[in-house]
């Protein structure tokens, strides 16, 4: 792969400011009570649709610190044919799919909007929302940098 150049280091503004975004995020999807598994899960299948390599290595490694089950990790990106994931876990999947791809269909279809909407609340959706619009930027950051995985998982 060619070497790019790296957005981030060169940046430090705006770097610190998605950070700060992220972080502000999290906690709100946190107050909000969405499951951090959820939370992880939703990185993990945005950064998979996006082909992020360092994010899909960050973000499984931090799911599996949780406690994840590594079989849901591996079939994650066939979620739908699965028992393995609960309601709120497969509307929050749902919703970032929609999100992710939102410059093919230029909209959240009205099938997944209601179906999100009625297994979380307002501010879970928000949460959800919101988190896919921060890993999406983040998949966006490094994979038009070719950024490279850290040297040791």
């Amino acid at each position: 792969m060619n070497k790019r150049i790296q957005l981030t280091p060169g940046t430090p503004g705006p770097y610190k400011a998605m950070l700060a975004l992220s972080a502000e995020v999290h906690s709100y999807a946190e107050n909000a009570g969405l499951g951090k598994l959820t939370v992880e899960l939703v990185k993990l299948r945005a950064s998979q649709m996006n082909g992020c390599a360092f994010c899909l290595d960050m973000h499984s490694h931090e799911t599996l610190k949780l406690g994840e089950d590594p079989r849901r990790i591996f079939v994650l990106d066939g979620w739908r044919e699965t028992e393995l994931f609960s309601d709120e876990e497969r509307a929050a999947l749902a919703l970032t799919e929609e999100i992710t791809r939102i410059g093919e269909t230029q909209s959240v279809s009205d099938a997944v909007y209601a179906e999100a909407t009625s297994v979380l609340t307002e501010d879970q959706y928000r949460a959800v929302a919101w988190l896919a619009v921060v890993i999406n930027s983040f998949n966006r950051l490094a994979v038009t940098s070719h950024k490279p995985l850290p040297r040791k998982a």
